[in-house]
C-alpha cells in the first residue's frame, strides 16, 4: 500500500483546520452546502478530501451513497480510484455497513462526526484512517452531501489518545 503514514497530532491538526473551515462556512443553524467550498483555503488538505453524494435508496427508503470525488491520495489507500463508486463497490461487506451506519449518523444528526477505522480490510491491520465527516447541505437542511477527509497512521499511533467516535 503506497499511502502516506502520518503522525496523529497532524492529522488532528488538518482535521481542526477543515473543520473551522466548514465552521465557516455556516449560516446560525443553517449547514453550508456544496456551492459555499472553495478549495483555495484547504488546499493543502485536498490531496485526501473527499465529497460523498447522499441519495435516498428508492426501494428501501434508506440513505445511499456514492463517492462523488476522491482526492489524489487516496488512490494510495484504497489501491484504486473510488471516485464514482458506490460504498458496495469499494469496501467489503463489514466495512461498507461500518461506513453506511458512520454516514447516516451524519444525514440524520446533521452532525460532524469523527473516527478511526482500521485498515485490516484492505489487507494493511497495522493502518488506520482517522477519519472526518461534515455535513452539507444544499438547501441549509437536508444533508445531500458529506465533505470528507481521511489521514492515515499506523496503529499504535492510531490507538495513542485518540478515540473513535
Amino acid at each position: 500500500m503506497a499511502a502516506q503514514v502520518g503522525a496523529p497530532g497532524a492529522a488532528v491538526r488538518a482535521h481542526e483546520e477543515l473543520f473551522a473551515y466548514w465552521a465557516s462556512l455556516r449560516e446560525g443553524a443553517r449547514l453550508p452546502g456544496r456551492a459555499h467550498l472553495d478549495p483555495a483555503p484547504i488546499k493543502r488538505l485536498l490531496p485526501t478530501v473527499s465529497l460523498i453524494d447522499v441519495s435516498e435508496a428508492p426501494h428501501r427508503g434508506a440513505a445511499e451513497f456514492r463517492m462523488r470525488l476522491a482526492g489524489t491520495a487516496l488512490y494510495g489507500v484504497y489501491g484504486r480510484e473510488i471516485t464514482g463508486k458506490r460504498l458496495s463497490e469499494i469496501y467489503n461487506t463489514v466495512a461498507a455497513d461500518y461506513w453506511r451506519v458512520e454516514l447516516g449518523k451524519v444525514v440524520s444528526e446533521r452532525r460532524p462526526a469523527v473516527g478511526v477505522h482500521s485498515l485490516a480490510w484492505r489487507g494493511a491491520s497495522h493502518l488506520s484512517i482517522l477519519w472526518l465527516r461534515l455535513p452539507l447541505a444544499s438547501d441549509g437542511e437536508r444533508v445531500d452531501m458529506i465533505l470528507g477527509f481521511d489521514a492515515v497512521v499506523g496503529m499504535s499511533q492510531a490507538n495513542s489518545g485518540i478515540r473513535a467516535a
